[in-house]
């Protein structure tokens, strides 16, 4: 009885174990067809580009800045999928990062024409980076501005 008893524990041990190892391999693992990340700067650079580019407010992207870099720089460092991990992207998104905290400390200053053609900069590199995503997969999705 004792036997089988601690066979029954045994296995139930070994299965929630391997239960939880599959899990967490399954959350670090990124998927191939989506890069949550590359969504999540998106979200902020629509909301900071936009407004400059369709009436010259730059206010939502002197707001934004500080998240814009932050997202950057977790962009940076995450892995990639697949389909873009290479030394372009890598690249671009060394750069991204570098220029985002430049773009943090240069809206400091309140120089509205620098501060305008860096996010426009920015902006262009971003499009890189899609670019780079959509291209990248079976798809042909053009981003359009």
């Amino acid at each position: 009885m004792k036997k089988e008893l601690f066979r029954y524990l045994s296995l139930l041990v070994f299965v929630l174990i391997a239960a939880c190892t599959a899990k967490k391999e399954a959350e670090t693992a990124v998927a191939d067809d989506e890069w949550p990340l590359m969504d999540e700067f998106h979200m902020v650079m629509a909301e900071s580009f936009h407004p400059f580019k369709d009436s010259a407010n730059i206010a939502p992207a002197i707001a934004n800045a500080t998240e814009m870099a932050a997202l950057a720089e977790k962009w940076s460092n995450a892995e990639l999928p697949s389909k873009v991990n290479n030394d372009e992207v890598k690249a671009n998104l060394q750069s991204l990062k570098t220029e985002t905290a430049a773009f943090a400390e240069l809206v400091k200053g309140g120089d509205e024409a620098a501060i305008g053609a860096s996010l426009k900069d920015l902006h262009d590199l971003f499009h890189d980076l899609q670019d780079a995503w959509y291209k990248g997969g079976e798809h042909g999705h053009q981003h359009k501005h």
